[in-house]
């Protein structure tokens, strides 16, 4: 758990951070977001000491991050950006090595992490292993980045706008990944976002920043229902909101088990923005709801899109 109390990092007469409180859990995304000049990528810096703090205090699972040198620190945090920062005269396998390597882990347990990391991230350790960065799509030197930043089996992963310079289609395919190897590994994320539909996508817990100050945090369903200011509802995309409201709920949450309907079926697992968009293109007042397996569960009809959860 990180656990960052009245913070506070100035830039000459910028006030870049103000004062945050913020409980960060762990085994979940949390994604700072914010407009431009907000405070969150270097909120994210002072958690690893990349910038010291001017005031206040930043524990990590209940450690003062200031106790120890700040090379042992990062260590035990995973740290990926947009730009990738791979060492381009080094092979995939070394540049995922490097604070493996750091710590002195024998040369067949690192071999043996450097495979399972690319296997996870959907590379072929056969493959990749041996080329070197140039020899890569964008997409594919993203994926090392993260394979490199989890080597050693971090703490903590923070993550600053890692997706950014990937076209949609890429940036797409490995928000999905970080989303299931998060799940997997049970993962404690700081992701940093300008998107707010990158944040409803993958974060757990949103926390919205202005001036480096916190201005809402809770889950992204909370910050679409409600919130708390119309400077908020703006960020958010206020003409939006229901449907990307919609997209945090899923078919299950409406499914009304037994009931017959005609047509092209849903999965319970699917969204309610995915469900009305069927809805819209189907022209229709039910759907039916089907397994992995295909077998009918029920059906879901329009009428309860808009209604209230319970």
């Amino acid at each position: 758990m990180i656990d960052l109390r009245e913070v506070c990092k100035s830039f000459g007469a910028t006030r870049a951070v103000d004062g945050v409180s913020l409980r960060i859990e762990p085994g979940r995304i949390t994604a700072l977001i914010g407009a431009s000049g907000s405070g969150k990528s270097t909120l994210l810096r002072l958690i690893n000491r990349l910038v010291e703090c001017d005031s206040g205090q930043i524990l990590l699972d209940g450690q003062d991050i200031r106790a120890g040198p700040p090379e042992a620190l990062r260590r035990r945090i995973g740290y990926v950006i947009q730009s990738i920062g791979l060492f381009p005269h080094w092979t995939v396998a070394r540049n995922i090595a490097t604070v493996p390597v750091l710590l002195g882990w024998p040369a067949a347990q690192v071999a043996a992490r450097v495979d399972e990391l690319l296997t996870l991230l959907g590379l072929d350790p056969a493959s990749y292993r041996d080329r070197y960065p140039h020899q890569l799509s964008g997409g594919q030197q993203q994926r090392v980045g993260v394979a490199r930043a989890l080597a050693a089996r971090p703490t903590l992963l923070l993550m600053d706008e890692p997706f950014g310079a990937l076209d949609p289609l890429t940036r797409q395919t490995l928000q999905q990944e970080l989303a299931r190897i998060q799940q997997a590994l049970g993962s404690t994320i700081v992701l940093v976002t300008h998107d707010i539909d990158e944040a409803l996508r993958l974060g757990q817990r949103l926390v919205l920043l202005d001036h480096g100050r916190i201005v809402q945090a809770g889950t992204p369903a909370d910050l679409l229902a409600r919130p708390v200011s119309a400077q908020v509802g703006d960020f958010l995309g206020r003409a939006t909101l229901g449907a990307r409201l919609l997209g945090q709920r899923n078919v299950a949450e409406i499914l009304r088990r037994g009931e017959a309907a005609d047509g092209e079926a849903l999965r319970p697992d699917q969204t309610l923005q995915e469900a009305l968009a069927a809805f819209l293109t189907r022209r229709v007042e039910r759907l039916p709801v089907v397994d992995a397996q295909a077998a009918p569960l029920g059906a879901i009809r329009f009428i309860d899109l808009l209604r209230d959860p319970p």
